[in-house]
C-alpha cells in the first residue's frame, strides 16, 4: 500500500527542528491511531532517525528500546503502518500518527495493543 504522506528533505528538517527530542533523552513518545476508526493502536517511541525515515518513506518506523535499534512497523510480520498524517502536540514533545494499519497492530495478533482492560 502506498502512502499519500511523504515530505521532501527540506520540510523534514523543518519539522525535526521544531521537536524537543531532549525532554526524554532523545526519544519522542508516539501514539498511532487508525485514521478511519480513530481506534488507538499503540504507543511507542521514535528517535530523530525514525521520524526522518517515517516522514521520508510514508511507512512508520520506531525506535525499539528493548532491541536498541530502529525498526519499521511490519518489517517481519507484514502488518505495516502507512502514514496518513502526523500531528505534534502543543509542546512539540509528543506525536500522534494517523495511519492505515495493514493487518493486526499488536504482536499478539490483536487489532490494537490496548486490549487489557483493568476493569471490565
Amino acid at each position: 500500500m502506498k502512502s499519500l504522506f511523504k515530505l521532501e528533505q527540506e520540510e523534514i528538517e523543518r519539522v525535526l527542528s521544531k521537536i524537543d527530542f531532549e525532554k526524554m533523552g532523545g526519544l519522542l513518545p508516539v501514539v498511532a491511531q487508525e485514521e478511519n476508526t480513530h481506534q488507538v493502536l499503540m504507543q511507542a517511541f521514535m528517535n530523530r532517525e525514525a521520524l526522518k525515515l517515517t516522514l521520508k518513506t510514508g511507512k512508520v518506523h520506531y525506535w525499539s528500546r528493548s532491541r536498541g535499534r530502529l525498526w519499521r512497523k511490519g518489517e517481519t510480520s507484514g502488518h505495516e503502518q502507512i502514514l496518513v498524517n502526523a500531528i505534534l502536540d502543543c509542546d512539540h514533545d509528543a506525536l500522534l500518527l494517523k495511519v492505515k494499519q495493514v493487518g493486526p497492530c499488536c504482536h499478539t495478533g490483536a487489532k490494537t495493543c490496548f486490549h487489557n482492560p483493568i476493569k471490565s
